[in-house]
């Protein structure tokens, strides 16, 4: 148990950009398990424990329903159907069967199957905390108390927490919570991306935040990471007075990404449906296709597709939409797919790799986006992801180019892409880097270990440099270059990436202001400047330190 903290400056990861200050409350433990009792009538103990997995599935599908957005609805709707899984419900039999009461079993299948997914590994390991929110919620539920949640001090607060379940975080009110600050997670943790979706102020991976005690003034800091303890009130009324009038500034932003010295720097979506796109962006830098795959025993057809990319190109016409094909197979298993299982699944057959089996599924995505791309004005780009060699860049370019799509790219989401970047830029016409999992294949540090967010910080000297080497070729090449992972959304980290020679950021839709008016404020020498700045550094804490003080 950490000692408590009355003043001082915690650090974990920025994940939401943003300040906020306030009171600071502890999400409520979860319910204990009671003591274990012989069992009487093993029937009624199944039946209430198969009870309250329904009503959590039934609560989480309402929350779905209900969501601020359609990542926040997607999230909600996969844990709903956790919870109403007919193997999880088996499990639980298998517990009341070996003697145990509702609760205990409840608790017994869960830790099954978390289990397995920890050991699956990839997506499925990103699933795993989901069932400890819906643990939590079914053995309330049988023991007949509320479903854990949120705190209610009566007025408005910072909320710490170890780590936040998707039910929690979609359903905030962000009138009441003013920032999230958790010990655990990552950039591309639930809490993380929902946070941003939903525009609060997060820092995540923060472990001395354990030793914030309920009721301490605390300021928050989403950008840098920083929590400082023990601020005085006077102090946190000014933090939420600059804050409200920052978020002012940023409703009013309008128009174009670009430097002060007018340099272009379009400002894209990431997006997974039409549902995601704005009327007034300037494009899309990222459509991730796999959503139209995701939770179903078959591949999506060809006209099927055709509607769902024309949806997309219909509501952007004359503006840039880049498509991103199947980014499925091994850490996002598809079991169409037929791939083998895989011990090392972050390693083995994913992206563009399927294709090395089954080609006829990335064939048809291309037939499709190429129909779509005839009935549509949006400027269509297509690109492949995980791509390794300049063999696969150009393979990949070949087959789109023979449909018909005339502008091919591909990520950049190893250090060997990023090495090979002038190379690559010989066979495709541009280069689109998912700063993600570039990260957690240069450090070797899976994206959802939670001990290991320190080496994700996307402010790594080593991930910098990686992107200088692609700002360079593209330079050199006359071609474009840009950033669809999180780092875009970083209005500090934007300036670096723009120093560095990227020519396009990509996020979500409200990130974007706050980068927009960080670009608006400084020229393209400066930002020059601070990227070198950044390549300078030892330590992320440094970099981002040497360009706060460098951008004033």
């Amino acid at each position: 148990m950490s000692e408590p903290v009355t003043k001082g400056t915690v650090r974990g990861i920025g994940a939401s950009p943003g300040r906020a200050a306030g009171r600071a409350y502890r999400m409520a433990r979860p319910p204990e398990l009671p003591a274990r009792a012989p069992v009487a009538d093993a029937a009624a103990e199944f039946e209430a424990a198969a009870e309250a997995l329904r009503t959590v599935s039934e609560h989480l599908e309402r929350h779905a329903a209900k969501a601020a957005g359609p990542e926040a609805r997607a999230i909600l709707e996969a844990q709903s159907m956790i919870a109403a899984d007919p193997m999880l419900l088996e499990s639980v039999r298998d517990g009341v069967d070996a003697g145990l009461g509702a609760a205990h079993a409840v608790a017994a299948g869960c830790a099954h199957h978390r289990a397995a997914l920890v050991e699956a590994g990839g997506y499925f390991a990103e699933r795993a905390g989901d069932l400890d929110d819906i643990r939590d919620r079914a053995v309330a539920a049988v023991l007949g108390l509320p479903m854990p949640g949120l705190p209610d001090p009566g007025h408005p607060y910072v909320l710490i927490a170890d780590d936040l379940a998707p039910a929690d975080t979609a359903g905030l009110d962000t009138s009441v919570v003013l920032a999230l600050v958790t010990h655990r997670g990552g950039l591309t943790s639930h809490t993380a991306i929902l946070a941003r979706m939903l525009g609060l102020p997060a820092v995540v991976a923060c472990q001395d935040a354990a030793a914030v005690e309920d009721g301490m003034w605390v300021s928050v800091d989403g950008v840098t990471g920083e929590v400082e303890i023990g601020v005085s009130e006077e102090d946190a009324e000014r933090v939420l007075r600059e804050a409200a009038a920052a978020r002012e500034r940023m409703a009013a932003s309008t128009g174009p990404g670009g430097t002060a010295d007018g340099h272009s720097i379009p400002l894209l979506l990431n997006i997974g449906s039409a549902k995601d796109v704005r009327p007034d962006a300037e494009g899309v830098g990222l459509f991730r296709t796999e959503f139209l795959f995701l939770d179903r025993a078959d591949a999506p057809g060809f006209d099927e597709q055709v509607e769902a990319y024309s949806a997309v190109l219909r509501a952007l016409p004359g503006r840039r939409v880049v498509i991103r094909t199947l980014d499925a197979g091994s850490d996002k298993p598809l079991p169409f797919l037929g791939l083998p299982v895989e011990e090392n699944p972050a390693l083995g057959l994913r992206g563009l790799r399927t294709a090395r089996r089954r080609h006829d599924v990335l064939d048809t995505q291309l037939r499709a986006v190429a129909e779509a791309d005839k009935a549509c004005e949006a400027e269509t780009w297509v690109m492949a992801p995980m791509v390794s060699t300049v063999a696969e860049a150009a393979d990949f370019a070949r087959h789109a180019r023979g449909h018909g799509l005339s502008h091919v790219g591909v990520m950049v989401e190893v250090p060997a892409a990023a090495l090979h970047a002038g190379h690559l830029l010989r066979e495709v016409d541009f280069l689109s880097i998912g700063t993600n999992d570039l990260g957690q294949y240069t450090f070797a540090a899976d994206r959802q270990h939670a001990d290991l967010a320190d080496l994700l910080d996307p402010w790594q000297p080593a991930l910098i440099h990686l992107l200088a080497l692609c700002g360079e070729a593209a330079r050199a090449s006359g071609k474009p270059v840009g950033v669809c992972g999180e780092a875009a959304a970083d209005p500090l980290l934007a300036l670096v990436l723009t120093g560095l020679g990227m020519t396009s950021l990509s996020m979500s839709a409200p990130s974007v202001p706050a980068v927009r008016e960080s670009l608006r404020a400084h020229t393209m020498d400066e930002c020059a400047r601070l990227a070198d700045l950044a390549l300078k550094a030892l330590d992320p804490s440094e970099a981002r330190r040497a360009v706060t003080l460098g951008a004033g």
